[in-house]
């Protein structure tokens, strides 16, 4: 079985030949615009406009926690909006917006999707920013859901 390889740098530039996936958590709600979402935006507007359409019209599709949306950015580069957060944290909210079940079910699908694509997966420390989750909790939910299954995963930690 692989390891998670952790690196600095930018998640939204994955390393690597072949095709790549990079993954993130997105909250429940359709809001879209804090955290590394923001990356995301700055480099590619497919994704946001993607999960924005799949939330407004979420009557007829799949979309909820535990799902994930695959949106091609590039000929070889892929998003993964994984829901993962129930809510925003506010000022007023108690507790943390962080769902590891659904985080895992949705691991489960950008598996599949990896698996069936021959890619890498590459992704900040999902579901630990805004979503307020911790990495020890994340961590061995992307061994046992990618790693397990043969993905090559990198985390990038932001920097140089």
């Amino acid at each position: 079985m692989g390891m998670i390889e952790y690196v600095r740098g930018d998640a939204t530039a994955p390393h690597g030949e072949g095709v790549r996936i990079v993954a993130h958590v997105c909250n429940d709600l359709g809001g879209w615009g804090k955290g590394f979402v923001r990356a995301v935006s700055a480099r590619w507007p497919e994704p946001e406009a993607a999960y924005r359409r799949w939330h407004r019209e979420r009557a007829g599709n799949d979309f909820g926690l535990g799902a994930a949306q695959f949106v091609q950015v590039e000929p070889y580069v892929w998003v993964a909006n994984l829901v993962g957060q129930r809510g925003i944290r506010t000022a007023r909210s108690t507790g943390v917006p962080v769902r590891y079940e659904a985080i895992g079910a949705a691991l489960g699908l950008l598996a599949d999707r990896a698996v069936e694509l021959g890619a890498s997966v590459h992704m900040p420390r999902i579901g630990c920013g805004l979503a307020g989750g911790t990495w020890p909790r994340v961590e061995p939910l992307i061994a046992g859901r990618l790693v397990a299954r043969g993905v090559p995963v990198t985390v990038y930690d932001f920097g140089a």
